[in-house]
């Protein structure tokens, strides 16, 4: 069957090995925690995938990188969702390797070679809380950085090499600013508590992760320009950019993954397939046209704003398909196998990841008169 054909091809070519991984083995094997297919994933050399190749990465462009995340979305849901927050860090290491100290790239550089995982602790999970407003905070102490506070939920948290987290830090005129902290997992202070407690995304482990008196050398936080105001600066428009379209194409490849079972369930040459992959195909055409753009484009807030539209139109789409889908696979469908009922959930979940449409309101309008977009 051609659906879906270009995202395997594209995932077969950087991660060699893992979609036939993934399809050796039955959804509810790969759902739930632990799941097996984090080390797949690890195994396959997916920690590389946006790493530059002159790191030893795979050097995936955005459109490459998005098209690998529906396929895995079609495949694993929870890996999907567990390694977008993965790519999301090594996306923004990658920005920071262009101004940095050289570290950067020799953090890069472990990350590919090692297959190291990296968790996000980036702030988000509660609702009416700006994202750019973190739950852990830093303090200098001498020639340290002391972190504390948690994380939940957060993927990858049991499966972690580095945890990258956002911090609230002072700088030296007394200003909060938001920086970003690199954290190895096996460092003095770094605990897991026990936090998702749906089977739904299970396999992601989306679990709490505790900062307690965590000591760091200043070189692994990474200070922005973004103050209480909530206007990103470049680093974290980039961020923005690739978490936005990495988590929204992985949410189509879940709803893309009911589409397939109805078009192999179906078949006959009476069948339309059209009602059930239009919408989804073109959510993902939306993706990759902005995903294109970075190629050649600013990454400012106009991009940005196209990365938004595209992933609020997504939640509309993975709606009225997951909702079609279900309806054809039939009630027998639904008695006998619990992967229609599962999907259709689990891609309901792309509503839940910041910033939500109705944070994002009165941003938006703002943008449109003329001012800096705000993340709500």
């Amino acid at each position: 069957m051609n659906f879906l054909h270009v995202e395997r091809a594209t995932m077969d070519k950087l991660v060699p090995g893992l979609d036939q991984a993934l399809a050796d083995r039955p959804l509810e094997e790969l759902e739930r925690a632990p799941s097996p297919a984090i080390a797949a994933f690890r195994e396959a050399g997916g920690p590389g995938l946006l790493v530059p190749e002159e790191n030893a990465g795979a050097g995936a462009s955005p459109l490459q990188a998005v098209r690998v995340q529906r396929a895995v979305g079609a495949r694993c849901p929870s890996l999907a969702v567990a390694t977008t927050m993965h790519h999301f860090s090594v996306a923004g290491l990658v920005e920071s390797a262009k101004a940095g100290t050289g570290l950067e790239g020799l953090l890069l550089e472990a990350i590919a070679k090692n297959r190291m995982l990296l968790a996000s602790g980036f702030a988000e999970g509660n609702t009416g809380q700006n994202i750019l407003r973190p739950h852990i905070t830093a303090q200098r102490r001498g020639d340290r950085v002391v972190l504390n506070g948690s994380k939940k939920p957060c993927s990858l948290s049991r499966s972690m090499d580095l945890l990258t987290a956002s911090v609230v830090l002072a700088d030296e005129d007394g200003t909060d600013r938001l920086a970003v902290a690199i954290v190895p997992a096996k460092t003095p202070g770094v605990s897991v508590r026990p936090f998702w407690s749906t089977p739904v995304l299970a396999g992601a482990e989306s679990d709490e992760v505790v900062l307690t008196d965590v000591e760091l050398d200043p070189q692994m936080v990474v200070t922005t320009e973004v103050t209480a105001d909530a206007v990103p600066d470049s680093l974290n428009v980039a961020g923005f950019l690739w978490f936005e379209l990495l988590l929204t194409a992985g949410y189509i490849g879940i709803a893309s993954a009911l589409v397939e079972r109805v078009l192999e369930r179906t078949g006959g040459p009476g069948d339309d397939p059209a009602r059930f992959m239009v919408d989804v195909d073109a959510a993902m055409l939306a993706v990759e046209a902005v995903a294109r753009a970075m190629d050649d484009s600013a990454w400012d807030d106009t991009l940005l704003v196209g990365a938004l539209t595209a992933r609020y139109a997504a939640q509309d789409a993975i709606t009225r398909t997951t909702r079609a889908c279900v309806e054809a696979l039939g009630g027998m469908a639904f008695i006998g196998s619990p992967d229609g009922a599962y999907l259709a959930s689990a891609a309901a979940g792309l509503a839940f990841h910041p910033p939500s449409r109705s944070r994002m309101g009165a941003p938006l309008r703002e943008y449109l008169d003329g001012a800096r977009l705000r993340i709500g």
